[in-house]
């Protein structure tokens, strides 16, 4: 990844943008197959030939036990996936659906989301900077939004308008 945050945003977000997207490039969290998923999908970018699966253990409760994903991509992509685990794990089906859209409104739309409603995942809103980028960053989110929803397609971000839908 040779991208770095813009020289006017400060020192420390631009440092913790870089170690916290190279940390989980190097070393992504939850990498590799569930046992037995009961919800999965597949991603796919043809701007950089990022790949992914993602596989779920939802709960009869609407909670998602474990999470875990596979494939190959770029350093914003793979941070992304691993992030977005890490983030849904132990939330319900509904939760991980309105974080998707939170995350959706602060990279695509450029929504002001408040940090704290973001958690780690507010390192992500430096791709904004990058604008080609967003959908690398976005892949496993859509990707994620289709295996909750249980869509049958490959979230595919060139064919993705901006409500994730197909056009």
């Amino acid at each position: 990844m040779s991208e770095t945050p813009p020289s006017d945003a400060t020192p420390d977000l631009r440092d913790l943008y870089q170690d916290v997207i190279f940390d989980h490039y190097r070393r992504p969290r939850h990498f590799g197959h569930l046992p037995h998923p009961n919800r999965s999908a597949a991603g796919h970018n043809p701007l950089c030939g990022d790949r992914l699966e993602l596989e779920l253990q939802v709960g009869d409760d609407g909670c998602i036990e474990d999470v875990a994903f596979t494939g190959e991509g770029c350093a914003i992509s793979t941070a992304s996936a691993s992030l977005l685990t890490e983030a849904v794990k132990g939330k319900r089906v509904r939760e991980a659906l309105a974080l998707f859209e939170q995350m959706r409104g602060a990279l695509v739309e450029g929504r002001a989301v408040p940090a704290d409603a973001l958690g780690k995942l507010h390192v992500l809103e430096g791709v904004r900077q990058f604008p080609a980028r967003v959908k690398c960053a976005m892949l496993a989110w859509h990707t994620l939004r289709n295996a909750l929803t249980q869509i049958g397609t490959v979230a595919n971000t060139e064919e993705q308008n901006e409500t994730g839908a197909r056009p």
